[in-house]
């Protein structure tokens, strides 16, 4: 079970930060940081769905409020853009001796030109994701009634969504000395902006000079009428879904966790080779006709349990199957079947103990298959659907004489 824990770590200027550690169930394969946008904090809403769907798929996420607001320690009025990004840079050093260093980086508005000013001087950072990110930091001037007199004056007290905040002039000089989309050209990492047309708080021409400044690789996702804060709970759950599925991708090696499915695209299965990787440990990634998978082992003989086992997958084949085949001569006998299940389950027997296996000495693999099916269906039917479930290809291949040939290729 996922869990989430409530931590403290200290900044450059010796600062007490507030911090709460999300982490999937069994070993992260990955770990994400999130900056929460200007004199917000890390309980978010949009904040807290990104963090869910990235555990949902085995990311651990530490989410962290600036210093001088939310439950962190030090006082807003001596804030900076610059405090901000070094903010970033001491939690992504927490979370790299905590669990690792993160992988990826998630910023909010000011909190996404944050993320973006600091990916390039983060070891270990391969993608960052924005939401309503400005290209130029300054902009956030046009949210202070009292720009003015601060600069004239040299600190002024502004109210921000029902909020006094003490704002220095100091904070307005460091906003017009960052340039985000250059470091853009120093990140070589992917590069995923979401931004609504409707946004009149930040323009989504913003989006575009970010767009432009980046290298590949490098996407735009348009989140149709959201607002800035992303208020509405169905924009926040798209925005968590596509997060976690696109940097699945870039932060993983491809080690998508079970329940992430990608589009095949072969024609037919003559041509449907499978890859499985392994770069240390059990855990294994699996990769075919652009479909990308996890296997591992249980934690009893050394594995993570962040995926099904070879014979989980094994049983899985025959299973899905034996599904699609009653469906399909079903299908083609226009008969009423509503749903089938097909459950299987593989155990090791001795030959002795099997009725068939009077030619088998040892220990033989065997399947052990339940169907379930529903519909209007007479006797005759279901007895030939049963039937029908022993001529699957997978069942076939399993019953029949297999050859395995291994050749060791170059490198």
């Amino acid at each position: 079970m996922a869990t989430s824990d409530t931590c403290m770590f200290t900044n450059a200027r010796g600062q007490e930060l507030s911090a709460r550690l999300d982490r999937p169930d069994g070993t992260p394969i990955a770990t994400a940081l999130f900056a929460h946008c200007f004199t917000c904090s890390k309980d978010l809403r949009v904040e807290r769905q990104i963090t869910r769907a990235l555990t949902d798929r085995g990311i651990a996420v530490l989410s962290f409020d600036f210093a001088g607001l939310g439950r962190s320690g030090g006082d807003f009025a001596d804030a900076s853009f610059s405090c901000d990004v070094a903010d970033l840079r001491a939690a992504a050093g927490y979370l790299a001796n905590t669990v690792t260093a993160p992988a990826l980086l998630v910023g909010h508005s000011l909190g996404g030109a944050a993320v973006i000013s600091a990916a390039p001087d983060i070891d270990g950072v391969r993608a960052v994701a924005t939401i309503a990110a400005p290209a130029d930091p300054a902009h956030v001037e046009h949210l202070l009634d009292d720009a003015d007199r601060i600069r004239q004056e040299g600190s002024a007290t502004v109210t921000i969504a029902g909020r006094a905040f003490t704002v220095r002039r100091s904070f307005l000089e460091d906003l017009d000395r960052q340039q985000p989309r250059v470091q853009l050209g120093r990140f070589d990492g992917a590069l995923l902006l979401f931004h609504s047309p409707a946004d009149d708080l930040v323009t989504i021409d913003n989006a575009e000079d970010l767009y432009r400044a980046a290298r590949h690789p490098k996407s735009f996702v348009s989140l149709d009428r959201a607002d800035h804060l992303v208020t509405d709970q169905r924009d926040a759950v798209y925005i968590a879904a596509v997060t976690a599925a696109w940097a699945s991708r870039y932060i993983t090696d491809g080690d998508l966790t079970d329940g992430d499915l990608g589009q095949g695209d072969a024609d037919s299965y003559d041509d449907a080779a499978v890859t499985a990787t392994n770069h240390g440990g059990l855990r294994t990634a699996i990769s075919t006709r652009g479909f990308t998978m996890l296997a591992d082992e249980p934690s009893s003989v050394g594995g993570t349990e962040r995926g099904p086992t070879p014979y989980d997958y094994l049983s899985a084949g025959l299973a899905a199957c034996t599904a699609m085949t009653l469906r399909m001569y079903a299908s083609r006998k226009d008969w009423p079947l509503s749903s089938v299940e097909a459950t299987v389950t593989h155990d090791r027997i001795h030959a002795d103990d099997c009725a068939n296996c009077e030619h088998v000495e040892g220990r033989i693999d065997r399947f052990e298959r339940t169907l379930r099916i529903t519909g209007d269906l007479d006797d005759e039917q279901r007895t030939k659907l049963t039937d029908i479930a022993d001529r699957c290809p997978v069942h076939r291949t399993l019953e029949g004489q297999i050859e395995v040939h291994t050749t060791v290729a170059d490198g």
